[in-house]
């Protein structure tokens, strides 16, 4: 029996009945159920629906409340996209004027639920049969079946002419190359095609990798950058739409709130000295070289040239950067910081790094914090070229500089 029997298996009456079973299942009782639930149910179709079990509660990270409704394949989970982010995604083609979409690497389906959501009706395309499979599952489970279609084909050979927009995710693991792949050209199928389909079409968008070499993008197209929850998730290459979209763009996205950034091409700010505040960028700021926007609008500058944090002598609220009130600023040492903290009762340390070779953990092991009861931020960075300790507190802590 092939992985697509199995699949299809779960589906059934018998299989639904399985999975339903194992909603809250304990993945630390696995052995044990498998061997109940073996004596009443073929050993397959249990195998199938325990992995099933395990792949929706990984799942959950992403898709929430839907991941115990929802089918997955290994790679499924890996590489779909955050619930969240996919609807940013389908928001945004959906005010761009979008109606009909070609979904080109649909996987299980994640961005095709998000899109069908938004009002788009889908063509999901996939060459996999497995993930196609779970994408129709999916469609269904969610009631979103009139809205999706799901085509297993090869995308380089799909027509889609006739839609508004096209989206493209290449695949960006690869067994064969152990893991992630990180040049463009060796996605499946190589970004160069996905540029080219996505010129075809009214609007499109491209997911790629967030750390894609600027000069890997293309000029004619808007490149977001987006993040969630501070986290940096992917990277989307926008076409199409010219009073919607900004031809050679930069723009950082923080989600959930949705702030939204458009870069104004500035140079890097001088830098100068540490001021009374520091500021932390946005994952999504600093991918896509917007730090001099911020520092801008920050009246800030930079503590050394090639570090990506902005200081200011004056608080300023913005959601593209973290404040911390700066109460510190000494050559790296680590005996004299382990006397300055046991000197001030600190017991909780977060430890940032940029630019230093001195590994967070590392230093935690040597400062030995006691018992205290205060708590500090230490960046270990460079100022001006030289190794430095910054001390400080997060802004909303009823905190202020003290130096």
């Amino acid at each position: 029996m092939n992985d697509g029997d199995t699949f299809a298996d779960l589906l059934t009456p018998e299989g639904q009945a399985l999975l339903a079973e194992l909603r809250d299942h304990d993945p630390s009782d696995e052995l044990a159920a498998a061997t109940r639930l073996r004596r009443t149910h073929p050993a397959a179709l249990v195998s199938a629906a325990l992995g099933q079990a395990r792949l929706r509660q990984r799942a959950v990270a992403k898709f929430g409340a839907d991941a115990g409704r929802m089918y997955f394949t290994p790679n499924g989970v890996e590489q779909s996209t955050r619930a969240t982010v996919a609807a940013h995604r389908a928001r945004r083609l959906a005010a761009l004027g979008v109606r009909s979409l070609a979904d080109l690497c649909c996987g299980i389906g994640g961005d095709a639920i998000a899109l069908a959501r938004a009002g788009i009706r889908v063509l999901a395309v996939d060459r996999d049969p497995l993930a196609c499979a779970a994408a129709r599952a999916n469609a269904e489970a969610l009631g979103l079946a009139e809205l999706i279609e799901v085509r297993c084909a090869d995308v380089t050979e799909v027509d889609t002419a006739g839609y508004d927009a096209v989206f493209v995710d290449p695949a960006r693991r690869s067994k064969a190359r152990g893991g992630r792949i990180f040049d463009p050209e060796a996605y499946s199928p190589p970004l160069s095609w996905a540029v080219e389909a996505a010129r075809k079409a009214p609007v499109a968008a491209l997911k790629i990798a967030p750390g894609v070499p600027h000069e890997a993008l293309p000029e004619d197209a808007e490149t977001e950058w987006i993040s969630d929850g501070g986290d940096v998730k992917e990277a989307v290459v926008w076409f199409g739409a010219a009073d919607r979209v900004t031809p050679g763009g930069r723009r950082a996205t923080l989600l959930p709130a949705g702030d939204s950034l458009l870069g104004a091409g500035l140079p890097d700010p001088e830098p100068g000295p540490v001021g009374d505040w520091l500021y932390e960028p946005d994952g999504a700021v600093i991918r896509a070289h917007l730090v001099a926007d911020v520092a801008e609008r920050l009246d800030g500058r930079l503590i050394d040239p090639t570090i990506a944090y902005i200081t200011a002598d004056r608080l300023t609220a913005t959601p593209y950067a973290t404040a911390y009130a700066i109460t510190d600023v000494l050559p790296f040492h680590v005996k004299k910081l382990k006397a300055l903290l046991r000197e001030r009762g600190v017991g909780i340390a977060v430890i940032k790094k940029r630019g230093s070779a001195v590994e967070p953990e590392e230093l935690r092991k040597k400062l030995k914090l006691g018992g205290g009861r205060a708590s500090c931020t230490i960046f270990l960075t460079r100022v001006a070229g030289a190794p430095t300790m910054l001390l400080g507190h997060p802004a909303t802590d009823p905190v202020t500089p003290g130096r």
